[in-house]
């Protein structure tokens, strides 16, 4: 352990954040602005990595066979803190930064998940991490991890099948939220996959003798998933969208394309559960007289909790604390809190709370392809609120606050729990010791990672 090296330095890195809030602001809103998807994030990728090389970071671009993927390191030597940042947006949920439904461009992306503020506040964390470093002339590595595409498709996957996350002792991570809390916390496993079915156009009035549906064959394929979920554990989620069923009503569909997502606290059981998929959408083939292909997008492993990295996580929120917001931003929380469904309780001053520390290691709630960093390397990570309390991921409530000084101001609270956490690291490796042998045990002796998504390449055309 560093010894002199103690709360006086931590808060000069502290003040250091606060006085460049507004420049990292002004970075959050410009990829608030550009909301680009999955694999398609040139500008906004571009925008972090120029700004961490500005900061004397070495930049290599397009790692893991991803163009907008990126690694910035400063440093050298143990121990090695890995710090991530996302900053792809979602289809469909364009939004201003008003309290009431206003699309940007109607059906256009919008960050509804808050990637802009997750990617910039790594960004600003490792930024303030180095300059400590070089400050306090420290021994180590920092690194922050440009990874795409987290929305589906699973850039952080590819990028750990790589190779190039796997001598990192302690990896961080954030996500923007409703609430503050830094627990030790898992996730649900998750696959998902294109089923494609192909059958014979006709003239759906004058020769449907000729045709063969193919939108039938999702159909059916769906109809017998619903039948499914009466006999599946209980903590399984599956649920689909018809990405393609026809072009019209008077022509026999000769293609159809679903997309569906099965997802359960363990990797293992998706495994099986997926298989099951399989078998309704090769029934539905044959007994629509269709053919079928399917292709899985993406595979993400539950997170792996880590209670040593997490309870120091957890320890540095609480020092910084929660948001509080200002008579405007008040204003605004008030009127988002009106447009929630009856029955959600909460209130804008629960943007303050910091919830306590828990270890929970059954999965719920959403899927991250964090999951599968967390099986190779300790990881731990937090969400802090950068939405008005209540608030769900994916609503345009979301996009709305993540426009504003509310999504700005729990942006800086990730940003400096991250630097404290990363400095701990640094100022005691042991801890990053005690992390990777917590991991070894919950893993077991035998672990041997094998993706989910199997041996294909990155799906980078998923959002095209």
């Amino acid at each position: 352990m560093l010894i002199g090296f103690g709360y006086a330095q931590e808060t000069e890195v502290l003040q250091k954040l606060d006085e460049k809030a507004a420049y990292y602001g002004d970075i959050s809103k410009e990829i608030w602005d550009l909301a680009e998807l999955g694999y398609l994030e040139k500008e906004s990728s571009g925008l972090l990595q120029k700004t961490l090389a500005d900061a004397g970071f070495t930049i290599k671009a397009g790692v893991a066979d991803i163009p907008t993927a990126f690694v910035a390191e400063f440093g050298s030597g143990q121990p090695i803190v890995g710090i991530m940042a996302e900053f792809d947006a979602l289809p469909g949920v364009s939004q201003k930064a008003v309290p009431f439904r206003e699309p940007v461009v109607e059906g256009g992306a919008g960050h509804a998940c808050g990637h802009h503020l997750f990617g910039t506040a790594s960004v600003a964390a490792g930024i303030a991490a180095k300059e400590w470093m070089e400050e306090n002339n420290i021994k180590g590595t920092i690194r922050v991890y440009g990874t795409p595409a987290e929305e589906g498709g699973g850039g952080k996957v590819y990028m750990a099948k790589s190779g190039i996350m796997d001598d990192v002792d302690a990896m961080l991570h954030w996500h923007p939220s409703s609430a503050n809390n830094a627990g030790a916390n898992s996730s649900l496993a998750n696959i998902s996959t294109k089923f494609r079915f192909y059958g014979e156009a006709s003239h759906a009035a004058a020769a449907p003798d000729r045709g063969r549906s193919a939108l039938d064959g999702v159909e059916a394929m769906n109809y017998m998933v619903n039948l499914m979920r009466e006999h599946v554990p209980q903590e399984t989620r599956m649920h689909y969208v018809i990405t393609r069923g026809g072009e019209a009503p008077n022509v026999v569909p000769a293609f159809a394309e679903s997309y569906h997502y099965v997802r359960h606290p363990n990797a293992l059981k998706v495994k099986e559960l997926f298989e099951k998929l399989v078998d309704a959408a090769e029934g539905a083939a044959q007994g629509t007289q269709t053919t079928m292909e399917y292709e899985i997008i993406n595979g993400v492993y539950n997170l792996m909790p880590n209670e040593t990295l997490a309870s120091i996580m957890h320890k540095n929120l609480e020092r910084i604390g929660g948001v509080s917001y200002s008579a405007e931003e008040l204003k605004f929380a008030e009127d988002i809190i009106e447009t929630y469904p009856q029955g959600v309780m909460v209130s804008p001053e629960d943007a303050e709370k910091i919830a306590p520390f828990e270890v929970n290691e059954k999965g719920a709630g959403g899927s991250t392809d964090v999951g599968d960093v967390s099986w190779l390397v300790p990881t731990a990570g937090l969400g802090t609120a950068t939405w008005v309390p209540g608030t769900s991921a994916h609503t345009w409530q979301a996009v709305a606050a993540g426009g504003t000084s509310i999504g700005r101001k729990g942006m800086m609270v990730a940003a400096k729990t991250l630097a404290l956490t990363a400095i701990d690291v640094f100022k005691d490796p042991s801890i990053a010791e005690k992390a990777k042998a917590e991991l070894n045990e919950r893993r077991g002796a035998d672990f041997k990672y094998e993706a989910l998504t199997g041996d294909r390449k990155p799906p980078l055309d998923y959002r095209k």
